[in-house]
């Protein structure tokens, strides 16, 4: 059994040879023609080859007005800040600050304009500015990662919170409410009017619910007219009485 296993091996490495001097003989040859058999145009269709890398688009911000050498918000009141190295103001200022204590001084800035006085901090125009804020900053987010789900609906949720705080200032104070739109630079939209498909099943079960009242109603007739009648006799006995007691003398 093992002469007839070897004897079959090297026949087919033989029928594996190749002609030519740059061919090797046996198993090797076939293996290099396996390997030549593909040009790189075919790997290139294939998906062999390296994809080239996208540039990123720079989008623009809400926090781009906000100057690099502004001071953080936990550091532009101290007395000595004036009199420390220009490496440690660098340090401390909005050039080495992160996303979120950029958007802390942008949510100040806006709380500075719409704010009733200096020690306003929870009045709807204040609510409306922290919302403001925070949707602008969702935003920014979703357009680098617009399959972020969690992000989507906490921007729709402040966006509902704002809406019924701007509704109630446009109730209430209309001055305030235009005041704060202008300043926040919010377009405000009106909600559309009440409008429902009127359908065969929605009209029919209408009527029915007509019909059903206007029996109801006819029914219910004769009891109160009964009920009336005793309410007038009262009445009228009433002003008998009151009529009798001012005609005899005191």
């Amino acid at each position: 059994m093992l002469l007839l296993g070897l004897r079959g091996a090297l026949s087919w490495a033989r029928s594996c040879r190749l002609p030519g001097p740059d061919w090797s003989r046996g198993v090797s040859g076939a293996l290099r023609l396996q390997e030549t058999k593909y040009s790189p145009l075919v790997q290139t269709a294939r998906g062999y080859a390296r994809p080239v890398k996208k540039r990123k688009q720079v989008l623009p911000s809400h926090l781009d007005d906000l100057p690099p050498t502004m001071l953080k918000k936990d550091y532009a009141n101290v007395p000595i800040i004036d009199k420390v190295d220009d490496v440690v103001k660098r340090l401390l200022s909005l050039e080495m600050a992160s996303q979120r204590e950029k958007v802390k001084i942008k949510t100040q800035q806006l709380i500075e304009k719409v704010r009733r006085s200096p020690s306003d901090n929870g009045s709807f125009e204040v609510q409306t500015a922290i919302l403001t804020a925070k949707i602008q900053t969702h935003q920014e987010h979703l357009q680098m990662h617009p399959k972020d789900k969690s992000n989507r609906r906490r921007m729709l949720m402040a966006i509902d919170r704002r809406k019924k705080l701007l509704k109630y200032l446009r109730r209430t104070r209309c001055e305030t409410f235009e005041h704060t739109c202008k300043q926040l630079g919010i377009q405000y939209t009106l909600p559309p009017p009440y409008c429902r498909r009127m359908t065969r099943r929605w009209a029919a079960k209408k009527a029915f619910c007509l019909k059903v009242f206007n029996e109801v109603q006819k029914l219910k007739a004769p009891e109160r007219l009964k009920q009336r009648r005793e309410w007038q006799a009262k009445a009228r006995a009433a002003k008998e009485q009151t009529l009798q007691s001012e005609g005899t003398p005191v």
